[in-house]
């Protein structure tokens, strides 16, 4: 019984409020009406409340079985979906005018009565009787998963109920009752109105309002609902679309409906029922777990382990392959490791051990104990021994056999002997499917067990199937008959079919695709979730077999057919309630010591509402006591009890948690600023954010994670913006600017806009704040945009202004990025001596203590690691190739210390180049495919092109001609993609030399002149003698007789190389052209001209080069 005053609960049968109190509403016993203490009469049927006149204080059934919660303050509300019901008597003006005052006031009360006793028993709240209107809320005080299914049978309810009055007013004064309803559904704000003794709590918003008008356009003895309320209810009801309402103070009509009534085809099935899930993008990974379960059948053991993240389909894919081998003959054992027994030892060896032996549910100790023993019988396994090992285990009788004098580690090896020995013994008779999901869970008893399964499993008929999400690592080592199958986020083209199949088919709006894509991330879980909830919730419709917005399209949040569903449970938890909406404030996941901090009730109180969230499984539990921590199981119940609370009561927790993280957590704080920084921002304190966001991206790029460090920077520049204009202000958006620049870069590339608008921004802020020494991390930013974007001459312009403001600071790390700039731009414009003296200047200041860290803000890799892998480059076409090799293994060796993920990617993909350029393909090809891995994991757009490209290129030299060239092709098309504009000439030369390879003469000297007129443009020439070369070779092919163009193109190879020194690319032009003069008959001249560049090498004698020069040297010299 709760009190209208202070919304308490009381218990039944009390006449006042136990809190406050105040008198509490009474209820006739005839007819259910709630009349005011102290009324003799009832106001719903004019009798005595009670018979002995004394009424009975209101009892609602919702009510009774809503935990107790305390009240709020009176200035607290609380926001939530209501379906609003107004009920409005018809002609009531008319009607006084022809009855007895007395008989008006009977037959109101006699409406209101019947009204009142429709409405309890669809458990809604009469919130206001106004005059002859009825303004009912379905939804609160306590919600309901069917809330707008209830307004509308209510509504009907009352329809029917009126129509059933007694007929004297019409028979003996002509006149009739009859109602009209009007219903819709939307956000309100419930609180305290009113002032001094008349106080009472009401829904504000403009839902109320629009059902009042929605009555307003029935007819009399209908209802018409909104067309929100019919997106709940329209498989329930059958309705007639009344076409869009205009309805004044609104911008735009809305639909309205007349409700005609319950549909015929309505069932639960069809309330509930959505699309059926179908397996998208996952045909490889189905047909190798066949594969291997057709292995196992034949006595070949196999384990797989399937790793992803959660949502992206292992358990799916799990349940494909049971499906798949439904038919055979088999034994499916299942377990499922789980966050609370990761220590509990053995819990998944009980599992395992009671699925086969076959226990029931139901089955008693005794039972179960003697099922035991006969199972190992039919196994041949001695009891004797076996079952005093599974007694504690799986909780049996221990009276039957003697304990065992075992240390405890004897008893635990025993007892995963025995318990494999079962294993095996089943396998014997049926092949086993044996599944155990959640490995990331698992104890370290059941990982034992496990390890030992994986390494006896290749004689037996088994196929271990496990799953583990990516931070997995399996204990045991390698072996044939393992494989691991990685599951990545669907990519686009599968996440749009699978929501295709999710709409059967019809097309969903371009802007709602893009959305569903986005906002899911390519997880099935997510898309079949977030599909299911746009199709249901109103926003397209189906026209003409494909669906469409039926108005602008919004950022999708909760849809409102989950709202009252979540409402619901969390209105069951009575003060708990309150708890989850605290802990919804902290985040999705928080401990009990900081919610307690925050919260004020009391640490009993504070502990039983966690309990009970906990039973209701709305939270997830680790740990105990004072050190648990929580974790919304879902993501939605933690949004929907977030956004219950009123925004300023939003802002009032969080500059709470806030001012406790400060006091009482700096240890948090330091690890996570991301926590205060969200909580500043949403407390309004833009001031006291924007350092946490700075020091969250920070720590983020520290952890080589770019997206949440983009997000993190962005999020301060945004609230940086309002700040009053001050130096102070122009600083911090400069340190966040600066910061933000090379993680773009890095990860999205030096030539996307986002990166160009940070540099750009950070250089007019460093004009602004005079001279400040952070425009070096501008200025490098501009010149990554210059020499990534293939404009060498603007690089080598602000590369040497870099070096020039470097030296003024005398800052040793300044410098080092100075030459960092300059020896990348010095070795693609031809200079391999000048690159070279950059990198030794550099790798003289490089300290490994200081400087690792300064890749966080100059292009997002390490100084030394690039100078190494530089001077690889710059050393082969020197003419060292042994050397060379070193200086990469070097760079290689340098980022396994490093944990930088982008310098990782930089040594990898410029390590293929150098190992096609030594002509080790299949090198090359492998170091590629490791970068190729690595972008693809870390999402490197442009590292993960250019591996594509040289190892397409490896691909092709190893005679995989067509799918090389379609490799490079599909590179290309990537690194284009990224705005990059740098490096074409290299890709050009590579691709001309597999036209080359392939005879496709003119394909070849088209990227020859397109490459040619590059370096004729920008400057970047390292690769230009290495495309006359080619450009010889393909002449050459094309018209063997045409020679003198051929020999022009070699001689012009020849004179560029030597120009450069690089002295590697003469000794392909020194033996293209000798294999010339050899065919034209001038033997000697070849052998001089070989013998002259050949003669100067002094190392890589062992590289495919230099052995092809000595072999044609050697057929030279033999004639």
């Amino acid at each position: 019984m709760r009190c209208a005053r202070c919304e308490a609960d009381n218990r039944a049968g009390r006449r006042f409020c136990a809190r406050c109190g105040a008198p509490l509403a009474l209820a006739c016993v005839s007819c259910g009406f709630e009349n005011d203490p102290g009324d003799e009469f009832c106001g719903g049927c004019g009798q005595p409340p009670t018979p002995g006149g004394a009424s009975a204080p209101v009892t609602r059934s919702a009510e009774v079985q809503a935990p107790s919660a305390p009240a709020p303050p009176a200035d607290e509300g609380e926001r939530r979906q209501l379906s609003v019901m107004f009920c409005d008597l018809v002609g009531s003006t008319a009607l006084s005018s022809r009855l007895d005052p007395e008989e008006f006031r009977a037959a109101v009360r006699g409406y209101q009565a019947a009204s009142a006793v429709v409405i309890a028993r669809f458990e809604g709240h009469v919130a206001q009787y106004l005059g002859d209107g009825l303004l009912v809320y379905f939804g609160y005080p306590a919600a309901h998963e069917d809330d707008a299914q209830r307004a509308v049978l209510a509504g009907l309810g009352i329809i029917q109920a009126i129509g059933a009055l007694p007929a004297r007013l019409e028979s003996e004064r002509g006149v009739s009752l009859a109602v009209r309803v009007g219903i819709h559904t939307g956000p309100v704000v419930v609180g305290e109105s009113g002032g001094g003794a008349r106080r009472e709590r009401l829904a504000l918003g403009e839902t109320p309002n629009i059902a009042a008008r929605l009555q307003a356009f029935a007819e009399p003895g209908t209802v018409v609902i909104s067309g929100a309320t019919h997106r709940l209810v329209r498989r329930a009801f059958e309705c007639h679309d009344l076409g869009p309402q205009r309805i004044p103070g609104l911008d735009a009509p809305i639909p309205a409906y007349r409700v005609l009534g319950e549909s015929l085809a309505r069932s639960p099935a069809v309330d509930t029922a959505g699309p059926s899930s179908v397996l998208v993008g996952r045909d490889r990974q189905v047909a190798l777990l066949v594969e291997r379960w057709q292995d196992a059948a034949e006595d070949v053991g196999q384990v797989v382990l399937l790793t992803g993240e959660p949502g992206v389909g292992k358990s799916r894919l799990v349940q494909a392959l049971k499906e798949r081998v439904a038919g055979s003959s088999h034994v499916v054992l299942e377990g499922r490791c789980s966050p609370y027994y990761q220590n509990s030892p053995m819990h998944l060896v009980t599992q395992l051990l009671c699925g086969a032996v076959g226990f029931g549910p139901d089955d008693m100790p005794d039972e179960k104990l003697d099922r035991l023993e006969n199972v190992l019988v039919e196994l041949g396994i001695p009891s004797a021994e076996a079952v005093p090992l599974f007694t504690s285990l799986l909780a049996l009788p221990a009276n039957r056999y003697p304990a065992l004098a075992w240390t405890p580690q004897r008893q635990r090896e025993k007892t995963i002997e025995a318990v494999l020995a079962i294993l095996w013994s089943v396998a014997g008779r049926d092949p086993m499917l044996l599944v155990v999901e959640d490995l990331q869970w698992a104890d370290p008893s059941s990982l034992e067990l496990l390890t030992r399964l994986v390494e006896q499993a290749a004689p037996y008929r088994v196929f271990a199937l496990f799953t583990g999400r990516p931070e997995f690592r399996p204990p045991w080592p390698p072996r044939s008959h393992v494989s691991q199958v990685m599951l990545n986020r669907l990519p686009r083209r599968n996440v749009e079919e699978m929501v295709t199949n999710l709409t059967a088919g019809k097309p969903l709006p371009a802007g709602v695709l893009q959305q569903i894509v986005a906002r899911t991330d390519g997880v099935p879980l997510f898309v079949e979730e977030l599909t299911k909830t746009v199709l249901e919730s109103g926003l397209v419709e189906e026209r003409e077999g494909r669906y469409e917005l039926v108005g602008p399209l919004p950022p999708l949040g909760i849809p409102s057919t989950l709202q009252d569903s979540l409402a619901a449970r969390l209105d069951r938890l009575g003060e708990a309630k309150a708890v989850a909406q605290l802990g919804a404030t902290i985040g999705r996941e928080f401990s009990y010591e900081l919610l307690a901090a925050v919260s004020p009730l009391e640490p009993e109180r504070l502990r039983m509402a966690l309990d009970r969230l906990v039973e209701a499984e709305l939270l997830y539990r680790r740990g105990a006591a004072t050190s648990a921590t929580y974790v919304f199981k879902h993501g939605l119940i933690q949004e929907a009890a977030y956004q219950s609370l009123l925004r300023s009561v939003r802002q009032h927790y969080h500059r709470r948690i806030v001012q406790v993280l400060g006091e009482r957590f700096p240890a948090m704080l330091d690890a996570h600023p991301e926590l205060a920084a969200h909580h500043c921002t949403e407390a309004g304190l833009a001031a006291q954010a924007v350092p946490y966001w700075q020091r969250a991206g920070e720590r983020a790029i520290r952890r080589s994670a770019s997206a949440e460090a983009i997000a993190h920077l962005e999020k301060g520049i945004e609230l940086v913006g309002t700040l009053p204009d001050t130096s102070a202000r122009r600083e911090q958006e400069l340190e966040l600017q600066i910061s933000l620049g090379p993680v773009l870069s890095g990860s999205r590339g030096f030539a996307a806009p986002e990166t160009v608008r940070a540099y750009e921004r950070a250089r007019q802020l460093c004009s602004q704040l005079g001279g400040t020494p952070r425009v070096i991390p501008a200025l490098w930013g501009l010149w990554g945009y210059f020499a990534t974007q293939g404009s060498f001459r603007q690089a080598l312009e602000v590369g040497e202004e870099l070096l020039e403001r470097a030296r003024q600071t005398g800052d040793p790390g300044l410098l080092l990025q100075a030459h960092h700039a300059l020896w990348p731009v010095s070795c693609s414009m031809g200079d391999p001596a000048a690159s070279r003296a950059h990198i030794e200047a550099g790798q003289a200041l490089y300290d490994p203590e200081r400087h690792p860290a300064l890749a966080f803000v100059y292009g997002g890799h390490d100084a030394r690691v690039c100078a190494h892998t530089w001077d690889a480059l710059n050393l082969w076409k020197l003419g060292y190739p042994t050397r060379a090799l070193k200086a990469s293994q070097a760079g290689l060796r340098w980022t396994t210390q490093l944990s930088q993920p982008h310098s990782t990617a930089v040594t990898l993909v410029y390590g293929s180049l150098l190992k096609h350029l030594r002509r080790e393909e299949q090198a090359a090809r492998e170091v590629a495919d490791a970068c190729i891995a690595l972008a693809r994991e870390q999402g490197f757009p442009q590292w993960l092109s250019m591996a594509q490209i040289y190892g397409g290129s490896a691909l092709a030299a190893l005679g995989r001609m067509e799918e090389g060239l379609a490799e490079i092709r599909e590179g290309l098309a990537a690194y284009r993609a990224t705005g990059a504009g740098a490096e074409r000439p290299t890709f050009l030369t590579l691709l001309a030399e597999v036209h080359w390879r392939r005879g496709a003469w003119q394909d070849g000297l088209v990227a020859v002149s397109e490459g040619l007129d590059i370096i004729a443009e920008n400057g970047e020439c390292a690769f230009e003698a290495e495309l006359h070369r080619i450009r010889g070779e393909l002449l050459l092919g094309r018209s063997p007789a045409d020679q003198g163009e051929v020999e022009a193109s070699f001689q012009r190879a020849r004179g560029i190389a030597r120009s450069q020194s690089a002295r590697s690319w003469e000794l392909r032009a020194a033996t293209s052209l000798a294999r010339l003069w050899q065919r034209q008959g001038k033997r000697e001249d070849a052998r001089g001209l070989l013998g002259e560049v050949y003669a100067w090498f002094t190392e890589g004698f062992d590289t495919a080069d230099l052995k092809e020069t000595k072999a044609l040297l050697d057929e030279l010299s033999s004639a």
